[in-house]
């Protein structure tokens, strides 16, 4: 017997490597060492930072990638992968470097393989992180027929004297919200349950964006435009809104004894969100907890720098709007939404 005749293609996952070559190589940054398919990626840093500090995290998309198994949308879940992680280390000030990725099946589909891959290959060039190396692992009987896994993981540096680690958040300062691009890869198991429960209309015209659309739009990657930011401004805080919604990941940034005291008015539903609140008869505390509401990215910044850091986010295209406060706390309950 044969690999093949077990299961495992051998030639297909090299004709994946050959294919993804120029879109991973086109991620590359000035310090990646060799090329692809080494045994281990090497990366120079030893003439960016004076004294570096890594950070490093790791994530996957959820649920969401049963909705565009389902829907054959596979270019941009890439997307979605490389954001989860790279949005997440962008919290702490930090400069993704480069990112290595997992993708599993059962079986390797050579058009489908390259599709996810090069929507890696692009979520890591717009955020200027590179693609290093991952693993594409073909494991028969492990997954149903068409069905794949993602993981990514991102490494990311940052000046040991530039890291945000929310202790300069005071009571006062002003919560500013960053527009997401959607449902962005958090609250997938109950939007698909809604989804079900309402026929699944995926033709359905939101504002002039089909439902499907809606729901399958890549994460936001907001890497380029805060790191220009953090060049301009000191920013007390930041948070990245993931699963936990705007009631339990803002507060994660804060430090003890302070709370944060949002406006409920502020946050107006875009229509994908009230389409889901509508079919799901969602309460507001739940589409709190669970959704980013239309807020992907938050900053914490001290009352006279708001003028000035809502100037800046316009000119990135990223409009600011304030949605809170940080207030005094005491106790579990720390975020009131109101």
């Amino acid at each position: 017997m044969t690999y093949r005749d077990a299961g495992v293609d051998i030639d297909a996952g090299n004709s994946v490597v050959e294919r993804i070559k120029p879109l991973v190589k086109r991620s590359f940054r000035p310090e990646v060492m060799g090329g692809l398919g080494g045994f281990g990626a090497l990366f120079d840093l030893s003439n960016k930072y004076k004294e570096p500090v890594l950070v490093s995290g790791t994530d996957g998309v959820g649920t969401k990638l049963k909705l565009a198994q389902q829907l054959g949308r596979h270019d941009s879940i890439g997307i979605d992968l490389v954001a989860m992680c790279v949005n997440d280390v962008l919290v702490q000030g930090a400069e993704p470097l480069f990112f290595l990725d997992y993708f599993a099946t059962g079986k390797l589909d050579v058009d489908t393989t390259v599709a996810v891959i090069g929507g890696i290959a692009r979520g890591c060039e717009e955020s200027g992180c590179a693609l290093i190396g991952g693993e594409t692992a073909e494991m028969p009987d492990m997954y149903p027929p068409g069905e794949y896994d993602l993981a990514g993981f991102c490494v990311a540096a940052v000046e040991k004297s530039r890291i945000i680690d929310g202790s300069a958040i005071r009571q006062g300062d002003v919560v500013l919200a960053l527009p997401s691009s959607g449902p962005h890869s958090n609250g997938y198991s109950l939007i698909r349950r809604i989804l079900d429960r309402a026929g699944r209309p995926l033709d359905l015209d939101l504002g002039g964006v089909s439902l499907a659309d809606a729901l399958m739009a890549p994460t936001r990657l907001y890497v380029k435009p805060i790191l220009k930011l953090l060049g301009e401004h000191a920013i007390p805080g930041l948070a990245h809104i993931t699963g936990g919604g705007l009631s339990e990941n803002i507060i994660r940034v804060v430090p003890d004894g302070l709370g944060l005291d949002l406006e409920a008015s502020s946050i107006v539903l875009p229509p994908v969100f009230d389409w889901l609140q509508r079919e799901g008869a969602v309460a507001d505390a739940e589409m709190w907890r669970t959704f980013n509401c239309g807020i992907g990215f938050t900053l914490i910044v001290h009352p006279d720098q708001v003028a000035a850091v809502s100037a800046s986010c316009d000119a990135l295209g990223l409009p600011a709007r304030a949605i809170g406060q940080v207030v005094a706390a005491d106790g579990d309950e720390r975020v009131r939404i109101g």
